[in-house]
């Protein structure tokens, strides 16, 4: 198979279209060589293409010795990368345990719904009852008459 040519299709408003062919007549070439130069050129340099005016190319090329690489790039030391790291691990260690956490506690909660709330005494319900009425005692009652 030989080398074939794929179609890319843009939609621009129309004032960007007016624009477009104006270079396009600019140049004396047609729109269709504008963004093939444009897609040649952004695969020649790895998607590191600055779209800027004219006026301002002269500018950077005569001071091409201070011009940094586009897009900029920064060193960053490597113990920054490791915390970065270590916090992103300690980030997802965190996340399983409150996903567990959650767990636990719906499963805690479905177990109460199974329960019947009768079986359950309230503290506060003990404390409004009377000596006479309650039917629990500590220590041991003996009748007189046994003796």
């Amino acid at each position: 198979m030989g080398n074939k040519n794929k179609t890319i299709s843009f939609r621009v408003s129309q004032e960007k279209f007016e624009t477009l062919r104006d270079i396009a007549e600019e140049r004396d070439i047609s729109l269709s060589a504008v963004f093939r130069d444009y897609v040649d050129m952004l695969v020649a340099h790895d998607g590191q293409v600055e779209v800027v005016p004219e006026h301002q190319i002269e500018e950077t090329t005569s001071t091409a010795s201070g011009v940094e690489s586009f897009p900029p790039k920064v060193e960053v030391p490597k113990s920054f990368v490791r915390e970065h790291e270590r916090l992103e691990l300690e980030a997802e260690h965190l996340r399983e345990q409150l996903e567990e956490h959650k767990r636990y506690v719906t499963q805690l909660r479905q177990q109460l719904d199974e329960h019947d709330t009768e079986d359950v005494i309230q503290l506060e319900d003990l404390d409004g009852e009377s000596d006479e009425q309650s039917a629990y005692r500590i220590g041991r009652e003996f009748d007189d008459d046994v003796i």
